[in-house]
């Protein structure tokens, strides 16, 4: 026992605080405040869209020159997607090993379908999924155009019209706009919760918050889409 205390006190703290199941859900919280703040300003971005191919390209072509004389072109839009990156690992990660600590923990023979898993847990699990897939297929369709053959590069306007004038771009794009609504719904919730945001009194406005968030940024993705289809966007 003492030489197991010895060897945790060698431990870092950083390294022991990811191995707690309280430091893997302060790493979720802080990780999907990061992707919750981009996906803000990315559908802020998106609705640009509405004012025309002039208005959209213009704003593209601005996002890739921040930082200018100082920053290079694009560093600062590549240190964002590194960022980015880490937030959706470290997100996915710890999303994971919580699961299968959860599981871990239930006991051997429970059969019951009334599963300690809540509604809310199924829904984040397959939405973080469906997630995951989407921002593969949507960097393979707007950015590599892999996926979008009439994608053209330097020409966001166009390809974002291009992807949404197929049903199958309308389709995936949709499925994952729902889930992005779903998820942070609940996530936002828990992970006030986590931080120490949440209480008795503040609970309902909280979820009043989330409810909101969810609500603004599903219609606004979406509005993009339904833009393009209804020829607003053409």
């Amino acid at each position: 026992m003492a030489l197991a205390t010895r060897t945790e006190r060698r431990t870092p703290t950083v390294v022991r605080l990811w191995r707690s199941t309280i430091g893997k859900k302060t790493v979720m919280a802080v990780s999907g405040a990061v992707m919750l703040l981009y996906l803000v300003a990315h559908m802020v971005g998106n609705l640009k869209v509405f004012f025309g191919a002039d208005e959209m390209n213009h704003y593209a072509h601005w996002l890739r020159t921040i930082g200018d004389p100082i920053l290079h072109y694009e560093w600062l839009l590549w240190i964002i997607r590194v960022v980015l990156l880490a937030a959706v690992v470290a997100h996915g990660v710890a999303a994971y090993q919580l699961s299968r600590r959860d599981l871990a923990a239930r006991p051997v023979g429970y059969k019951h379908k009334l599963a300690r898993t809540s509604y809310a847990t199924r829904t984040m699990r397959w939405g973080g999924v469906i997630l995951a897939l989407f921002i593969v297929w949507h960097l393979l369709d707007l950015t590599t155009h892999t996926v979008n053959p009439n994608g053209e590069a330097g020409k966001p306007y166009e390809n974002i019209v291009a992807t949404f004038s197929t049903w199958y771009g309308n389709t995936i794009y949709g499925v994952a706009m729902i889930a992005v609504g779903l998820h942070i719904r609940h996530g936002f919730f828990s992970a006030a919760q986590t931080l120490g945001a949440g209480s008795a009194t503040r609970d309902r406005s909280l979820r009043l918050v989330a409810n909101g968030l969810a609500l603004v940024l599903t219609l606004g993705f979406l509005s993009v889409p339904i833009g393009v289809m209804t020829g607003i966007v053409e």
